[in-house]
C-alpha cells in the first residue's frame, strides 16, 4: 500500500521541475533573441556630432552622394558604413623655404584656417580621402608662396608685407576651392631671411651709421674752418684799423695804451698785500723782524 503512494508522490515532484526547465530555456532563448536584436539595432544606429557631417559608404553601391547632418541616423548593418568629417574651421601652420625676386632665401610660415565645403564631402572622400588636409594644404601652400614671393625682392617683402599677405590669401583661396576647401583666414606669421642676407643688412646699417658719422665730422670740420676764417678776418680787420689809427694819430695812441696798461697794473698791485710802495726821494726805515 505504501509503495504505490510513495511512487505517486515522486511523479508529482518531477513534473514541476521539467516545466521550470522549459520555462528557463524559453527565457534564455528570449534573452538571446533580445540581445541579438539589440545588437542589430545598435549596429544600425550612428551619431553625427555638432559641427560634423557624415558620408555613407555602401559596400554594393560605393560612396553615396548624400551628406548626413547632425543627430542620430539609421543604416544597414554590415552593408553601409558612416565616414564622419569635422566641418569646423581648423588651424594649420605650413612652413615654406623659397626665394625672392633678388634670389634671397626666405623662410615663411603661413597660418591657415580651413574647413571643407559640406556639399563636396563625397567628392573629397572619393578623390582625396579622409586626410585631405595632409594631402592638399602643404602642396598648394608651397606652390602659391613660391609664385607670389618670386614677384617681390627682399626689401619689398618687408616694406610691403600686407600686400604680399593679401596676394597669397587671394591666390591660395582660389587654389583651395578647386579641392573643395574653404579658407577662412590666411596670414603670414613668420618671415625671415637667410644668414648671408641678414649679415649683409647689418653691415649695410653699420656702413650707413659710419657714413653719417663721417659726414658729421666733415661738417664739423667745415664749420670750424669757417669759424677760423671769420676769426682771422676779424683779426685782420682789427689790425688794419689799429694801423690806420697809428698812421692818423702818431704815437699818441700807443702812449694811451701804455697809460691804460700801467693803470691796470698799479690797480692790481695795490690790492696785493705782499707789495709795499715806497715814494722816491724819501728815506724810510723798515722795521723788519729779526
Amino acid at each position: 500500500m505504501c509503495s504505490p503512494s510513495g511512487g505517486g508522490h515522486t511523479h508529482q515532484t518531477e513534473l514541476p521541475v521539467a516545466e521550470m526547465a522549459k520555462l528557463f530555456e524559453s527565457i534564455g532563448k528570449l534573452g538571446l533573441a533580445l540581445a541579438v536584436g539589440g545588437g542589430v539595432v545598435n549596429s544600425a544606429l550612428y551619431n553625427v556630432d555638432a559641427g560634423h557631417r557624415a558620408v555613407i559608404f555602401d559596400r554594393f553601391r560605393g560612396v553615396q552622394d548624400i551628406v548626413v547632418g547632425e543627430g542620430t541616423h539609421f543604416l544597414i548593418p554590415w552593408v553601409q558604413k558612416p565616414v564622419v568629417f569635422d566641418c569646423r574651421s581648423r588651424p594649420r601652420n605650413v612652413p615654406v623655404i623659397t626665394g625672392s625676386k633678388d634670389l634671397q632665401n626666405v623662410n615663411i610660415t603661413l597660418r591657415i584656417l580651413f574647413r571643407p565645403i559640406t556639399t563636396q564631402l563625397p567628392r573629397i572622400f572619393t578623390s582625396i580621402g579622409e586626410d585631405y588636409d595632409e594631402r592638399v594644404l602643404p602642396s598648394i601652400t608651397t606652390e602659391v608662396l613660391k609664385a607670389v614671393v618670386a614677384r617681390f625682392d627682399a626689401g619689398e617683402l618687408i616694406t610691403q608685407r600686407e600686400l604680399v599677405s593679401r596676394q597669397v590669401s587671394e591666390d591660395l583661396t582660389e587654389r583651395a576651392a578647386t579641392f573643395g576647401l574653404i579658407l577662412d583666414d590666411v596670414s603670414l606669421t613668420h618671415l625671415t631671411f637667410g644668414k648671408e642676407f641678414t649679415e649683409a643688412v647689418e653691415m649695410k646699417q653699420v656702413a650707413q651709421q659710419e657714413a653719417e658719422r663721417a659726414r658729421f665730422v666733415v661738417e664739423k670740420a667745415e664749420q670750424q674752418k669757417q669759424a677760423a676764417i671769420i676769426s682771422a678776418e676779424g683779426d685782420s680787420q682789427a689790425a688794419l684799423l689799429i694801423a690806420n689809427s697809428l698812421m692818423d694819430a702818431g704815437d699818441g695812441l700807443v702812449e694811451l695804451r701804455k697809460l691804460e696798461a700801467a693803470e691796470e697794473i698799479a690797480l692790481q698791485m695795490s690790492r696785493s698785500r705782499n707789495v709795499t710802495y715806497l715814494p722816491s726821494g724819501q728815506s724810510t726805515l723798515l722795521q723788519l723782524p729779526q
